[in-house]
């Protein structure tokens, strides 16, 4: 996979505050990332640098190996860019719209009627084509300034919050867009709705005071999760002596917690020494030690709760 879009120690302060302070990242082509991070750390000034609307104080950003400041022009042809809000001219209707950018992106009559006929077709239009913008719902307004993103078929995706206002069918299908663009392009999605970073995104950036805090796979962020691998049972209390005698002699597991109780039964979770443990052997050492459960499963973690850790490690940390 070649490098589409690469952004290389950026920096920008706004008076006394470093909004950015040294982000590097690289998106491949088949790539989609997510692009995380509390109010405040930084992302939308990034993407900005990224997609050449605002120029860095330091630092280097390319799109399909140009140079977004030497050669903005030819940079920007490459991209395709959804800000947040969903800038649009509220007065004209919305195929006037994609024909203005059509004209703008340099199609002739031919290939703007094509261009704009696949973007629309994509993005579900075609019922609101001749209504004015400023008539339509918060989701068609957001899913026009898409169409306008994708028109030319760029290499590169930059998208904020590109679900914002959107109907949870409405969501559903900008997610599947999204997903088969992918393997053509290198796409940025920048998004509060972590639900949204596994079911589209191939990797994940939190950013957090201007700087880059962690960069993998949802899998490889939630492996940061003490309770990641863990296994959660719920037992009657008056078995908990016996399933923790049962458990303590498993190599495997680092230690038992009581997490919980009610109603007379207890919730337990047993941490693994390194790798992960399967809940298959914890069950099976149980029924070999003839001690019943109500429920085994293992836990997970979501990136909720590895957003949370992350970033409020690194504020009691910058604290």
């Amino acid at each position: 996979m070649s490098v589409l879009i690469e952004a290389i120690g950026l920096k920008k302060r706004f008076g006394s505050i470093a909004a950015v302070n040294g982000i590097s990242l690289t998106v491949r082509r088949g790539e989609v990332l997510g692009f995380l991070g509390p109010n405040g750390a930084g992302k939308s000034t990034t993407m900005k640098m990224i997609t050449g609307f605002l120029e860095p104080d330091a630092g280097v950003v390319k799109v399909g190996g140009l140079d977004m400041f030497d050669s903005g022009k030819a940079a920007k042809a490459k991209l395709g860019y959804l800000p947040e809000g969903a800038p649009t001219y509220g007065e004209m209707t919305a195929g006037d719209f994609l024909a203005f950018i059509a004209e703008i992106r340099g199609f002739d009559k031919a290939q703007a009627v094509s261009k704009i006929g696949a973007a629309v077709e994509k993005t579900e239009l075609q019922s609101v084509l001749e209504q004015r913008i400023e008539t339509l719902s918060k989701g068609y307004k957001r899913r026009v300034a898409m169409a306008q993103a994708i028109l030319h078929d760029p290499q590169v995706l930059v998208m904020d919050e590109p679900t914002d206002g959107l109907d949870p069918n409405q969501k559903h299908h900008v997610r599947k867009l999204i997903s088969d663009m992918a393997a053509e392009k290198a796409i940025i999605v920048s998004t509060h709705i972590l639900e949204e970073v596994e079911a589209v995104c191939s990797r994940a950036i939190i950013i957090n005071k201007g700087r880059v805090v962690a960069d993998g796979t949802a899998e490889q962020l939630m492996k940061r999760l003490p309770s990641h691998g863990a296994i959660a049972m719920t037992v009657p209390g008056e078995r908990v002596e016996a399933l923790r005698a049962a458990l303590g002699a498993m190599p495997a597991i680092a230690r038992l917690d009581t997490i919980g109780s009610s109603n007379g039964r207890v919730q337990l979770r047993a941490l693994p020494k390194g790798d992960a443990l399967a809940a298959a052997d914890v069950a099976h050492h149980l029924r070999a030690s003839s001690i019943e459960v109500d429920e085994l499963y293992a836990e997970r973690g979501n990136l909720d709760d590895v957003f949370r850790q992350i970033t409020s490690t690194e504020e009691a940390a910058h604290a």
